[in-house]
C-alpha cells in the first residue's frame, strides 16, 4: 500500500510539473498585460508540431530542433502581440475575445499547413528507472527535468535581472512603473513572448509523450485556466501550487476512484476556491477604486 501511495504521489507530481509549465506562461501574460490568453494552447500546439517536423520527420539534432521550434513560435507570438494583443492591453473582456479569434486562426492555419492527421515522435529516451519499487518512465522524467529547468531559469530571470525587476514592477502597477522610467511598451512584448515560449517549450517536451495534431491546444488551455484560477490569476507561485495540486488530484482520482471523477473534483476545487478565496490561493486582492 505504501508503494502504491508513493507511486501515486510521484505520478501526480510528474503530471503537475507539466501543468505548471503551461500555467506559468498563461498567468504571466495575464499578470503583466491583463489578458486572459485563450490562444495559449495553440502556441503549445505550434511548438509541438514544429518539433515533430524537425526532430521526428527530418532527423535534425534534438537541441537544434528545440531551439528552432521554440524560436519560431516566439516569433509568431511577437507577431500576434504586435498585430492583435497590443490593442487590447488592460481590456480583459475584449482581449479574451480576441484571443479566442487568434486561437481559431492559428488552429485552422495549422490544419491547412499540416493536415488533420496525428503525428507521433519517438521518445528521446526510452525505458524506465525503478527506485525502491517506484517506477519513473524516462519519457516522463525528460519532461519533468525540462520543466524544472524552465521554471528555475524563469525564476532567476524574474528575480535577479533588470528586465525581470521591470516586469515585476509593471505587474504590480504599470502606471507607477512608467513614472519611474520603465519602458512599459517594451515590457509587454517581452512578457508575451516569454509566455508563448514557455507554452511552445511545454509542447516540445510533450510531443514524444502524446500524439501531435492541430487540435491538441484546447485541453492544455483549459487546464492552465483552471490552475491559475486556483492559484491566483497573475501569480507565478500560485501557478506552481495549482499545477501540482491538479496533478495530485488527477493521480489520486485515477488510482483510487475513477479517472472520470478527476474532472469533477478539479472543478469542485475551483468552485470552492472562488467561493472562499476569490483571488486564488496565492493571488492578491484587486484594489478597490
Amino acid at each position: 500500500m505504501n508503494i502504491i501511495l508513493a507511486q501515486t504521489v510521484v505520478n501526480g507530481l510528474m503530471v503537475g510539473m507539466i501543468y505548471v509549465l503551461m500555467a506559468i506562461g498563461f498567468t504571466m501574460v495575464f499578470g503583466i498585460m491583463r489578458i486572459v490568453n485563450f490562444a495559449h494552447g495553440e502556441f503549445y500546439m505550434v511548438g509541438a508540431f514544429l518539433f515533430a517536423i524537425l526532430y521526428g520527420s527530418n532527423d535534425m539534432p534534438f537541441a537544434v530542433s528545440v531551439l528552432l521550434a521554440v524560436g519560431a513560435t516566439a516569433v509568431l507570438g511577437l507577431l500576434m502581440e504586435r498585430v492583435v494583443f497590443r490593442k487590447f492591453r488592460g481590456n480583459e473582456l475584449n482581449g479574451m475575445i480576441a484571443s479566442v479569434g487568434v486561437a481559431l486562426i492559428v488552429q485552422n492555419s495549422a490544419l491547412l499547413l499540416w493536415g488533420s492527421s496525428a503525428r507521433t515522435v519517438a521518445p528521446i529516451v526510452s525505458g524506465v528507472v525503478s527506485v525502491g519499487g517506484i517506477v519513473f518512465p524516462w519519457s516522463r522524467l525528460v519532461v519533468i527535468i525540462g520543466a524544472i529547468v524552465a521554471v528555475v531559469s524563469l525564476n532567476l530571470l524574474v528575480g535577479h535581472t533588470r528586465i525581470g525587476r521591470a516586469m515585476r514592477a509593471v505587474a504590480q502597477d504599470a502606471e507607477i512603473a512608467q513614472v519611474q522610467g520603465i519602458r512599459v511598451d517594451l515590457i509587454f512584448p517581452v512578457a508575451f513572448v516569454l509566455g508563448v515560449s514557455l507554452a511552445a517549450f511545454a509542447g516540445v517536451l510533450m510531443a514524444p509523450v502524446l500524439s501531435v495534431s492541430p487540435f491538441i491546444g484546447l485541453a492544455p488551455t483549459l487546464k492552465a485556466f483552471v490552475i491559475v484560477v486556483i492559484g491566483g490569476l497573475g501569480s507565478v507561485p500560485g501557478a506552481v501550487a495549482g499545477g501540482l495540486l491538479i496533478g495530485l488530484i488527477e493521480s489520486f482520482a485515477g488510482t483510487f476512484v475513477s479517472a472520470s471523477l478527476s474532472e469533477i473534483l478539479q472543478f469542485l476545487v475551483v468552485i470552492a476556491v472562488v467561493l472562499l478565496r476569490p483571488q486564488g490561493l496565492l493571488g492578491r486582492k484587486e484594489r478597490e477604486a
